[in-house]
């Protein structure tokens, strides 16, 4: 029994310690999103540019909600390039380790996403 509450606190005490180390939108200063995170870099700046955008799953940004543009990223361009190859990217525009799919984008708000991609 004692091996048991030895366990449950050990599990307790690593569950409260990690807490702080998952990822985030801000670095450990609060100077703003990760610079190695390139969503929340891209993030940040499609918002900055005014448009409504969020996090869509664990590596794409939806701006203006469902049937505005998507922005899936990719670990290195040569990803993204193969997801177009293989034809699962279809409508999409390749910048750098991202794709942007255009779906109901005007050019305005796609020459404002795409600069924010394109500086990274």
């Amino acid at each position: 029994m004692r091996t048991r509450a030895r366990i449950v606190t050990l599990v307790c005490v690593l569950g409260l310690t990690a807490g702080g180390c998952g990822a985030s939108e801000t670095s450990g200063g609060g100077g703003g999103p990760d610079p190695n995170d390139k969503r929340a870099v891209a993030l940040g700046c499609i918002r900055d540019e005014g448009l409504e955008a969020r996090p869509a799953g664990k590596r794409a940004i939806q701006v203006n909600g469902i049937g505005g543009p998507r922005v899936e990223f990719f670990v290195t361009s040569g990803e993204a390039e193969g997801r177009q190859f293989q034809g699962g990217a279809q409508g999409a525009e390749h910048i750098g380790a991202a794709l942007l799919f255009v779906n109901d984008a005007g050019d305005e708000q796609l020459k404002k996403i795409e600069t924010c991609l394109e500086d990274q």
